[in-house]
């Protein structure tokens, strides 16, 4: 059975871009702290089976509101980042996080918008996916933008 040991004071003091987990008798692994900014229920809960297990640590918002909110506080190292949510669009939204977080990676989604895509990575996105894409896309473009 698994469970998180706290930090010592002895310890250095971690990268705050890392998020790491302690597990007993087992190595430290790093984790991947994920938001997911997405509307849509079916598509939020793909993403979340898509990505489940990958040593991941994923949070979501619904809204723009939320996810600027949750930014603010935490910082994630990546945002997977819908373009049309109930309060604006994702693509202005990348502005805003470029010139405030610029070390936070920023992959755009969209199904409707396929042509927004050169916008969206002249904005500042890291990355762009079409809807539909595959687990090996989504994968591929977040090992990009991390490594």
């Amino acid at each position: 059975m698994a469970w998180e040991l706290p930090f010592t004071q002895a310890q250095p003091p971690l990268d705050t871009k890392k998020h790491f987990i302690m597990t007993a008798n087992k190595p430290v692994k790093e984790v991947t702290k994920i938001l997911i900014v997405e509307d849509e229920g079916d598509m939020s809960l793909l993403l979340e089976l898509l990505l489940d297990g990958e040593n991941m640590q994923l949070e979501h918002a619904h809204n723009l509101t939320d996810a600027r909110d949750f930014v603010e506080k935490e910082q994630p190292n990546l945002i997977v980042l819908d373009n049309r949510l109930p309060d604006g669009y994702g693509i202005d939204f990348v502005s805003y996080l470029k010139k405030k977080f610029p070390l936070i990676k920023v992959i755009m989604i969209s199904g409707v918008d396929a042509a927004a895509a050169d916008a969206a990575l002249a904005t500042g996105a890291d990355q762009f996916l079409c809807k539909p894409f595959t687990r090996q896309q989504l994968h591929a473009s977040i090992s990009k933008v991390l490594a």
